[in-house]
């Protein structure tokens, strides 16, 4: 994940105009797409709808790597049964999410030493936390569950805090045992403090050919009031993320961000796939609060579903 701030531009509206301008580029299945529904002409291929935690798929801790720990930002990803006596990861009751029942991933500040492994913060006051993060892949470079292409939508509720950092990303397999050159899609990344405003990316790290991109996302929408829908429409070259499976805006061409993937055909030749994450970080990059109240030191982001169509 990067700590990028967020754009504050405004949101541009999908026009005709702006459709016709993306439709006269390169020919791909995202573009020949309605852009309405990206369900539209696919099948629901897999579906997590969490009445439990299905440890077969799911993996938590840090995330799947061998460049580094895994962790980021200020708290600590706890492994599946918890950690300094805390287990972030329930499923629990709730009457807006679809089948009644959502995961709960949660962040809570512990406030004195931790002994969680290779973590850099278990001294360090501001760091003290744990969180959560699931994910369907290992760190010996197993992925459980994957996929090349398709259209990827977790169904989320994020909290409203002055740290939080919850996200709903994916990462290529190839990455977990050969870093040095990764593709990262960042589907959803939202500040607690940013109600109506988060951040998409495509990150491909490393050389030769790191490459960039992303936009801030402008929501009529409180993120932290309601469950919303977070997707990215991924085929063999192109990702166009989605909130509410309408595609997001790239504020700087004003069109729908339709992404080109430059090491797509490296994932073809290796046979990789994608694998998803969902995460509840902290953020390191602004001010810690002084004092940190105490309605603050615990905080949920819940998750109604992800599910995959093909």
């Amino acid at each position: 994940m990067s700590e990028t701030s967020l754009s504050r531009r405004s949101f541009a509206k999908l026009s005709a105009a702006g459709l016709g301008m993306l439709l006269s580029g390169p020919r791909n299945t995202l573009a020949e797409l309605s852009p309405d529904d990206p369900t539209v002409g696919r099948k629901l291929v897999f579906e997590e709808n969490f009445p439990t935690l299905d440890w077969s798929v799911w993996n938590a801790g840090p995330k799947a790597s061998t460049a580094d720990p895994g962790f980021y930002g200020r708290s600590a990803f706890s492994r599946q049964f918890g950690e300094e006596g805390f287990n972030p990861y329930l499923v629990v009751d709730d009457d807006m999410a679809g089948d009644g029942k959502a995961l709960q991933i949660s962040a809570k500040y512990i406030g004195k030493p931790m002994a969680v492994p290779h973590y850099y913060g278990n001294l360090l006051s501001e760091y003290q936390w744990i969180s959560g993060n699931l994910q369907t892949a290992s760190i010996d470079g197993i992925v459980n569950k994957g996929w090349r292409q398709g259209y990827f939508e977790a169904r989320m509720l994020f909290p409203t805090h002055p740290l939080t950092w919850p996200a709903f990303w994916m990462m290529n397999g190839r990455s977990i045992l050969s870093p040095q050159t990764s593709i990262e899609l960042d589907v959803v990344e939202h500040k607690g403090w940013e109600p109506t405003l988060y951040g998409a990316y495509l990150h491909e790290w490393g050389q030769p050919g790191e490459h960039h991109e992303g936009t801030g996302v402008p929501t009529a929408l409180d993120m932290t009031k309601g469950y919303r829908r977070y997707g990215i429409l991924v085929d063999k070259t192109h990702c166009v993320p989605y909130f509410e499976r309408k595609p997001v805006i790239d504020t700087k061409t004003g069109l729908p961000a339709n992404w080109a993937i430059h090491r797509s055909a490296d994932m073809d030749v290796d046979g990789d796939v994608f694998w998803p994450l969902l995460t509840l970080a902290m953020r390191s990059d602004v001010a810690y609060p002084q004092p940190l109240k105490p309605e603050d030191e615990l905080a949920h982001m819940r998750v109604d579903y992800f599910h995959v169509y093909s």
